[in-house]
């Protein structure tokens, strides 16, 4: 069940939600499963720097834990080469779908993500561009989150203010910190590595905590 964050505890979903057009995702880890990605970026930083995998997953999740980017981490102290990240690995996770096509029936959908070239064509391929009236990707931009530029880009091509738009990410530091800090409203989806984040400060609480994407039911 989602988890509700914010100082105002007393305020309902509908008070915090009231007057929300537009619901914007991230992409890894929070409608496509990195899991498969990880592990391999795992294996290969174990190869090559002549440990298990096990000891840098180990080590990953610590660095994880202290709101670090832990595998870039431990390819900094094994002093290896970064891996490349294989889209190939990545799947939705079982839910994305049935959640996706019942938001749109309320809600104008975008995506605000850091992806490599190509990542509409990857949504296409995944069966889930149709549901997406604006998508803003790095790659194509020029600019990444945590910059709000992005974030600006996106509220513009929407039409919307900072305040009718929700950001909905697994990372605190590139998806609620800069979105909260536009105006956006904000929801925390605990997948993938980002679940490991110690949340410090009001600046870092998310409005709303979820699970995974069917808690969004019981928020939208």
């Amino acid at each position: 069940m989602f988890t509700q964050l914010q100082a105002e505890k007393t305020r309902s979903v509908e008070e915090y939600m009231d007057g929300v057009k537009w619901l914007f995702f991230d992409i890894g880890s929070t409608l496509v499963d990195e899991t498969k990605v990880y592990d391999d970026i795992f294996q290969k930083i174990a190869v090559a720097g002549g440990v298990s995998v096990e000891e840098v997953k180990t080590r990953a999740i610590g660095f994880y834990k202290q709101n670090k980017r832990g595998h870039r981490e431990v390819i900094r102290l094994l002093g290896v080469d970064y891996p490349e990240w294989s889209p190939l690995y990545e799947e939705l996770y079982p839910d994305t779908m049935e959640c996706l096509r019942i938001l749109k029936k309320k809600y104008k959908l975008g995506i605000i993500a850091n992806q490599i070239p190509g990542a509409e064509k990857r949504l296409e391929e995944m069966g889930i561009r149709r549901y997406f009236d604006v998508i803003v990707s790095s790659a194509e931009e020029g600019v990444a989150k945590p910059d709000p530029r992005i974030f600006n880009i996106a509220l513009i091509r929407a039409g919307c203010t900072p305040e009718q738009a929700v950001m909905i990410g697994d990372r605190i530091d590139n998806d609620i910190v800069p979105a909260k800090q536009m105006g956006m409203k904000t929801v925390w989806i605990r997948q993938g590595v980002g679940r490991y984040w110690n949340i410090q400060g009001d600046c870092e609480t998310p409005g709303y905590e979820v699970n995974n994407l069917s808690e969004l039911l019981s928020i939208f």
